[in-house]
C-alpha cells in the first residue's frame, strides 16, 4: 500500500543581502562549511571565485549574490562567510553567501509565484514568509545552467523511427517549477517530433490531468521535478495514483539531486521511476518504458 508523501520539506535560510533572506531545499545541501582559503581556476566563469579541497574532492566555489545580479562579496567579508556544498545537477559545487540563517520545516504548498513586484527576477521560483520573513525560493538548476552550460551530447535525444512512432501517440506532461528545466524537456522532445503539455508547478499539473481524463485524454505518461511549490513530485505521484480516474499514469520523478535519490520513496508514493537531470538520452528511454507500460496493460501485442 502507498504511503502518503510527507507535506513538508526543509529549507535552508541563508543571506545574500541584509535585508533579503532567501533559501534552498534541503535535499540539495550535503554539507555547510566556513569560508576556506581558494585555489584560483584560471579561465573559469566570472562569478567562480575559485576551489577548494574538501574530503579528497575539489570542489569550484561560485559567489551567489554575483551570479544573481547582487553586490558580489569582496575579500575583506570572507572571513563571515559560509559556503553551501550542494549536490545538483550532477555536479557537486559550494555556493559561498554572506551568512547562514537556519534550517526551517516549511510546507510546500505555501510557496507561491514570485509577486510582480519583485520584477524579473528569473532566478526565483516562488516564495514564502517565514514568520515575518519573506522568503525567495532560488532556481539553483538556473545558476549553474549559467556557470556551467550543460554538454549538448546531453540534452538532445535519439530516436529511431519506430521508437518515435511508438511515443508519438502518448499523452505527455512535463511538469517543473524551474525555467530552464522547462526549456530543457521541450526542447528535448521538439528535437525529436514528439508532442507534449507542460506545466510550472504541480497544482496545476493535478488540475489538467483531471481535465484531460474528462475529455477521455489521460495523461499517459507524467514527468515531474520533486521539489516544487504547491505539491510536490512526491505528493503529485500520491495523488494522482489515488486517483482512479489518473492512476494510468507512467510516472517519472525527474529532478535535480545528484545524489541519494530516493527511489524507494517514489514508489511508496507511486512512481514507476526516479531519474537525475538532465540526461535527455536517459529520460526518453523512461519514456519508452512508460509506452511499453501502457501496451502491457492494454495487452497490445
Amino acid at each position: 500500500m502507498k504511503s502518503k508523501a510527507n507535506q513538508s520539506q526543509g529549507m535552508l535560510l541563508f543571506r545574500l543581502t541584509q535585508q533579503q533572506r532567501f533559501a534552498i531545499g534541503t535535499l540539495k545541501v550535503k554539507e555547510i562549511v566556513p569560508f576556506t582559503p581558494l585555489t584560483a581556476i584560471p579561465q573559469s566563469h566570472h562569478t567562480v571565485l575559485g576551489a577548494v579541497s574538501l574530503r579528497g574532492q575539489t570542489l569550484p566555489i561560485i559567489d551567489m549574490a554575483r551570479a544573481i545580479g547582487y553586490r558580489p562579496i569582496t575579500p575583506d567579508e570572507y572571513s563571515r562567510c559560509f559556503i553551501i556544498i550542494t549536490d545538483c545537477r550532477r555536479t557537486l559545487v559550494g555556493f559561498l553567501v554572506r551568512g547562514i540563517e537556519r534550517i526551517c520545516e516549511c510546507n510546500w504548498r505555501d510557496i507561491v509565484s514570485p509577486p510582480p513586484s519583485l520584477g524579473h527576477n528569473i532566478f526565483v521560483t516562488g516564495v514564502t514568509r517565514i514568520g515575518e520573513q519573506l522568503v525567495q525560493l532560488l532556481d539553483v538548476e538556473l545558476i549553474l545552467s549559467r556557470v556551467f552550460p550543460d554538454d549538448p551530447e546531453h540534452l538532445y535525444p535519439l530516436l529511431t523511427d519506430v521508437q518515435r512512432e511508438i511515443l508519438k501517440p502518448m499523452q505527455i506532461l512535463l511538469v517543473d517549477d524551474s525555467a530552464v528545466a522547462r526549456k530543457q524537456l521541450t526542447a528535448a522532445l521538439d528535437y525529436i517530433n514528439i508532442p507534449y503539455q507542460v506545466c510550472s508547478n504541480g497544482n496545476d499539473a493535478f488540475e489538467r490531468m483531471k481535465q484531460a481524463a474528462e475529455r477521455g485524454t489521460p495523461i499517459d505518461i507524467l514527468v515531474s521535478d520533486i521539489e516544487m511549490p504547491g505539491l510536490d513530485g512526491y505528493e503529485l505521484a500520491f495523488e494522482v495514483q489515488s486517483d482512479a480516474k489518473l492512476a494510468g499514469a507512467y510516472i517519472i520523478l525527474h529532478t535535480s539531486l545528484s545524489s541519494e535519490i530516493s527511489v524507494e520513496r517514489a514508489h511508496q508514493v507511486g512512481a514507476h521511476e526516479a531519474l537525475t537531470k538532465f540526461a535527455a538520452n536517459e529520460l526518453v528511454q523512461a519514456m519508452l518504458r512508460g509506452a511499453e507500460h501502457h501496451k502491457n496493460l492494454r495487452g497490445t501485442p
